[in-house]
């Protein structure tokens, strides 16, 4: 009998981090327009690739027919009709595009279809949510905070940034509102607003800002006190809002010379060169959960610190290692049917059962990327 097989639907950074992974023990075929990303993975790690569109509903069937499982890791903007045509296409799907749209509008058609979908299945969102349902399972959770960043080792004026996902997709973070739930109520900020320095240790002060990161959270939890905020260096969220204010984020066409342009594709276009990792930079990946909850009567408060580092070892950035090889953890539970919930999954329904967290962490940890833990009695 041979290997279980595996597409990888986007071949980014991330993408690439997932196929290498999963190549290790499944029959991966990665599936990307570009020709470039592919033709390196196949000649560098003799993964099979395909070259293909992936925004038509033929094209994604075409390129998942005959396969196990499916990873989506396209572009945030492509992600939820990306995920619809895979349901659609009768195929299990594990994602991290990270869309916008509400996954639960594609519930019914998942469970039409009978297919599992998990997304969101990242760093954070992600393995955030696997931590906060395996305590929201068995403790009665009162506060969640998510401080997470990922960021370049070296920092260099102005932006003191380096992007692994599309510029477009990092863009989305500063102008979307950020939500949270304080007091039992739901607010709503301005993304980029109420900055904090805090410090980590191997790190030092960073800035954190509110970020609409908690997404599926706020329907699945119950939980008085619920945030997450995204982490830059100090002083770097000044430079956003400034550009954000003045319409440079805007999706609104403007006119510039008798053509019609949308700041935002300028903005991308002009700031993606600038916040590209070059070959042999290195990155970071800072992550800490703060879990409040009340178990057998007393109060505890249960701390996750990650610090991940750019592996020199297999060349491969923090932030793909982290997002990827969660995802990878969690396709790997599907495949040996550890997890096998028909309809939509965010990561917190995974990580309810105290085996599948385990599993997870333990997979992490086998590569390099280890969450310490602290627990403290209040």
């Amino acid at each position: 009998m041979g290997k279980k097989k595996i597409v990888v639907l986007g071949s980014g950074l991330v993408g690439n981090a997932i196929a290498i992974d999963l190549s290790k023990k499944f029959d991966v075929t990665a599936v990307d327009v570009r020709e470039e990303p592919l033709l390196k993975l196949n000649r560098e790690h003799g993964i099979k690739i395909k070259q293909a569109d992936l925004t038509t509903t033929k094209k994604v069937a075409e390129a998942v027919n005959g396969f196990d499982l499916v990873i989506g890791a396209v572009p945030g903007f492509m992600g939820y009709n990306t995920v619809r045509n895979v349901i659609l296409a009768g195929k299990d799907i594990v994602d991290i595009s990270f869309f916008a749209e509400d996954p639960f509008k594609l519930d019914k058609l998942a469970n039409e279809k009978k297919v599992s979908v998990v997304m969101d299945a990242g760093v954070a969102p992600g393995m955030s949510n696997v931590i906060l349902g395996y305590y929201n399972a068995s403790v009665e959770v009162t506060r969640y905070e998510c401080l997470v960043g990922g960021l370049p080792v070296i920092r260099e004026w102005p932006y003191e940034y380096k992007a692994v996902f599309s510029p477009i997709d990092v863009i989305e973070e500063y102008i979307r509102p950020a939500r949270y739930v304080k007091n039992g109520g739901l607010i709503v900020r301005e993304a980029l607003s109420d900055t904090e320095l805090v410090h980590f240790n191997k790190v030092g002060t960073l800035e954190s800002w509110n970020s609409d990161g908690l997404r599926t959270l706020l329907k699945t939890m119950k939980i008085p006190d619920m945030i997450e905020k995204t982490l830059r260096y100090p002083g770097t969220v000044e430079y956003l809002r400034v550009l954000r204010e003045s319409g440079f984020f805007s999706y609104e066409e403007v006119d510039v010379l008798g053509k019609k342009i949308r700041p935002v594709d300028l903005t991308a276009s002009l700031l993606f060169p600038k916040w590209k990792l070059k070959p042999g930079e290195e990155d970071f990946t800072v992550m800490r959960v703060t879990i409040d909850g009340k178990k057998g009567g007393k109060y505890y408060t249960w701390v996750y610190d990650l610090y991940d580092r750019y592996s020199k070892e297999t060349v491969t950035l923090s932030m793909a290692r982290t997002t990827g090889y969660t995802c990878t953890a969690i396709a790997n539970l599907m495949m040996e049917g550890k997890f096998r919930r028909i309809g939509i999954n965010p990561p917190e329904y995974v990580g309810e059962e105290k085996d599948n967290f385990k599993y997870i962490l333990d997979y992490l940890e086998k590569r390099g990327v280890q969450y310490n833990v602290k627990i403290l009695n209040r």
